[in-house]
């Protein structure tokens, strides 16, 4: 793991962006969790976690073959965040929530398609949608991990999402990226499905994209 006064300080982080996460609405009560990369680890909010218990103290070191040291049990999603941390070396905090929109587009099974330019900032015309699988299971964790391969971003069908991003803060503003388009398609598919960008519109997105390093 990081040394002592590192650590100490992403243990505070992560709780003050799990806080956040919940303050925005994106999880409620016990649901969802958060992780950061730490050492050859990470530390991952308990099973559990709310934003009125968890505390620097309660986050749990885990390795990435599972072995765990805290005084809580790791959320029941530590395979998931480990098998993106383990696939995924540029991948510093990972965030999964159960937020509304998210989940109202996760349960058709179906990406999350490229109806508003801003969806290219988790880096494709869609956001992929993982087929269903139990929670804390292998192959959600794998499913993940692999719909992650080329975005940023994945829905969890019948569940949620998750994201990645190289810090918490990131991570953080990804999720809420994700839950804001996911309200947005909703709203416009009341007037029927929204028109897709063209191929050609997106290659001028992601060539402005990268021209002025949009989205970070």
């Amino acid at each position: 793991m990081a040394n002592t006064a590192d650590e100490a300080g992403l243990r505070e982080e992560l709780v003050a962006q799990y806080r956040r996460v919940c303050a925005i609405g994106l999880n409620e009560l016990s649901s969802g969790n958060v992780s950061v990369r730490s050492g050859g680890g990470m530390l991952i909010s308990a099973s559990g976690a709310s934003a009125e218990s968890i505390a620097p103290e309660s986050l749990v070191e885990v390795s990435l073959d599972g072995a765990w040291r805290g005084a809580h049990r790791p959320s029941s999603e530590w395979r998931m965040h480990a098998a993106i941390y383990a696939r995924h070396p540029e991948a510093g905090a990972i965030v999964h929530t159960h937020s509304d929109h998210c989940v109202a587009v996760a349960s058709h099974g179906a990406p999350l398609p490229g109806f508003h330019y801003l969806v290219g900032l988790f880096g494709g015309v869609d956001v992929p949608c993982v087929p269903y699988s139990t929670f804390g299971t292998p192959a959600l964790a794998d499913g993940a991990a692999e719909a992650l391969a080329d975005r940023t971003a994945c829905l969890l069908e019948n569940h949620g999402m998750v994201c990645r991003a190289r810090t918490l803060e990131g991570a953080v503003e990804q999720a809420h990226r994700l839950e804001i388009l996911c309200r947005q398609y909703l709203l416009a598919r009341r007037l029927g499905e929204p028109r897709r960008l063209t191929d050609a519109e997106w290659d001028e997105f992601f060539a402005s994209a990268r021209e002025h390093l949009y989205g970070g």
